[in-house]
């Protein structure tokens, strides 16, 4: 194997001695005096110094009331437990901040970097060994993965797992997308109220995420690409039994790490990111997926390049035949074989000498998981479900900085659109004129919402996922062009440009759309524009004064002060590595 982990002796071939208590020690001015008075209190919860003499391995507990996404925490706990006392650690859990998609005010993505923090701080404060990230909703896993960058020790996370389905009438349902679907029959008025009622009670059948590849689906996905997962760690679902098996393992695996220092960055690399955005192209992902990714690798160094990024999803087709992209669910995807059954298809695409967290590379581990056997979710190289990635990156006037499409969820009859402007000045305008029967639209019209960027909303709250026209919408209309500065949900679906950058709220262009004006889309040349003149553009911009916000306290002025926008991750600028390593993908 030709690795970094595998070339550095000190840390492979002679493995280091865990620090145990003796990590991370409180001062007192009295190195000896800190752990005397340490063991003192920790043995007040019965523990003897056979125990104490152990590998120290950290639990970050995010289970919450508010987060049914986390519902099997506890369980989880217990199972990674014994995971680590068979190993020989000895494992210790704690609390961190805990951010649920539809529990958080005004948008979980406005959390996730204290998430982060909070992450990151407690792994620093405390200590431990190698530490156990146990994470599933959406912004979770990232802030995760983000903080423990930022920390370096031994991690390895642990995904919560997804929901079971549903079912309504005969069909199989699940969150989040037929939440949409069906919300969007009930606006066009053909279903009532008491069949709404009805769905609400089974599109969440279990604890658990999103049962269709949305956001958590995803960052589950790319964490194994990543190697942060033990091998087939993202697809059981929440509450079986290979879950389960799955924490022990990753108990038992942390102990391991922790014995020969496998620290993060040692996994987090340029070829590890490069992996996880070809899985992320495959599996038609969530377009949140690239935010995610770019801020956990702007914490290791790295910054992505969205055009080569581009350029590997024009040569990387979508396998993965689950909704919104598909038709099928997160349990079918574990049935198939999970992310060992698509790994094995996209292996001429991958790098695989990136190491992983059971220490061997991610081609060993894709050897190691046999060989393939008849299902019908993961479609061969050669007849995929499309032909390139899931997301396209788009750019033009009206996006300086890029902005993206999800492609694979788009109506392929309006992915070469030109169209009149329908302008939204902000989220609260959306909401008091998109149902009235007064609002000047048609179907060939492209909807416009400024101000749900990272400043301007804040938080780039996933408002892009523009609600259609309640006259249209009652009028048989299933989709439109619709262009904002926020985020959608993974889970939801349309022909909708997402991430535009810079956002409306700092000055972009986009803060200077007018209604009436004309905008192409043109999703086979990646083109977004603005059918206006530079110079018309320069007399708006002159004539309407944009006012960045900000905050007298807190943590609010915090985020207004430091976040970045959506090309660098909407990670705050300070928490960035400050040593740059380069650009991923490399291609």
């Amino acid at each position: 194997m030709s690795n970094t982990f595998k070339k550095t002796p000190a840390k492979k071939d002679s493995p280091q001695e865990p620090g145990g208590l003796r990590k991370s020690l409180t001062s007192y001015g009295d190195n000896g005096f800190s752990l005397f008075l340490r063991k003192a209190f920790i043995k007040g919860a019965g523990y003897t110094d056979s125990a104490l003499d152990r590998p120290v391995i950290g639990i970050v507990n995010t289970g919450s009331a508010y987060n049914p996404c986390h519902g099997n925490a506890p369980q989880l706990i217990e199972a990674v437990k014994r995971g680590v006392m068979l190993a020989g650690g000895l494992p210790m859990d704690f609390p961190t901040i805990s951010i649920h998609e539809s529990f958080s005010h005004p948008t979980s993505m406005y959390l996730r970097n204290l998430m982060s923090m909070d992450t990151e701080e407690m792994i620093r404060a405390q200590p431990m060994d190698a530490v156990v990230l146990i994470g599933g909703c959406d912004k979770t896993v990232p802030a995760q993965l983000m903080g423990a960058a930022s920390a370096n020790i031994p991690t390895i996370q642990l995904i919560t797992g997804s929901m079971l389905t549903g079912a309504h009438r005969g069909e199989h349902v699940g969150a989040c997308t037929d939440c949409r679907r069906y919300w969007e029959c009930f606006r066009a008025e053909e279903i009532d109220e008491t069949e709404i009622a009805a769905m609400n009670n089974q599109l969440v059948a279990s604890v658990g995420t999103c049962s269709v590849m949305g956001t958590a689906s995803t960052m589950a996905c790319i964490a194994e690409a990543l190697g942060m997962t033990v091998p087939g760690g993202a697809s059981p679902p929440a509450v079986t039994s290979d879950r389960m098996r799955v924490a022990e393992m990753t108990g038992t695996q942390a102990v391991q790490m922790a014995r020969d220092g496998l620290t993060i960055d040692h996994i987090l690399t340029a070829e590890a990111f490069e992996n996880a955005m070809r899985v992320l192209l495959a599996i038609g992902g969530s377009t949140n997926g690239i935010v995610h990714l770019t801020a956990i690798a702007g914490r290791m160094g790295y910054d992505v390049d969205l055009q080569a990024l581009d350029r590997i999803g024009r040569e990387t087709p979508v396998l993965v035949d689950l909704k919104p992209s598909g038709s099928h669910y997160m349990e079918d995807f574990h049935k198939a074989g999970g992310m060992a059954t698509l790994l094995r298809e996209l292996k001429p695409l991958l790098n695989l000498d990136a190491l992983t967290v059971t220490g061997r590379t991610l081609g060993e581990e894709i050897e190691a998981a046999g060989s393939a056997f008849a299902q019908d979710v993961v479609r061969p190289f050669d007849k995929p479900i499309f032909p390139q990635g899931g997301i396209a990156v788009l750019q033009g006037n009206l996006a300086p900085g890029g902005a993206i499409i999800k492609q694979s969820a788009a109506d392929a009859k309006l992915m070469e659109h030109e169209g009149r402007a329908v302008v939204f000045e902000n989220a609260a305008d959306l909401a008091s004129r998109i149902d009235s029967d007064e609002l000047d639209v048609n179907a060939d019209d492209i909807l416009v919402l400024k101000n749900i960027g990272p400043k301007g909303a804040p938080g780039m709250p996933e408002a892009g996922y523009i609600p259609i026209p309640r006259k249209l919408a009652t009028a048989g209309v299933k989709d439109m062009v619709r262009i904002s500065d926020g985020r959608m949900s993974g889970t939801a679906f349309g022909t909708i440009v997402l991430n535009v950058t810079p956002e409306s709220a700092v000055g972009g262009p986009l803060a200077y759309v007018q209604s009436g004006d004309r905008i192409r889309l043109s999703v086979s040349k990646r083109e977004i524009s603005l059918l206006v003149t530079d110079a018309e553009l320069a007399t708006r911009a002159a004539q309407q004064h944009v006012t960045i916000p900000t905050a007298e306290r807190g943590y609010r002025k915090l985020f207004f002060d430091t976040v970045t926008q959506a090309d660098k991750g909407v990670d705050f600028d300070f928490l960035r590595a400050t040593e740059h390593r380069g650009n991923t993908p490399r291609k």
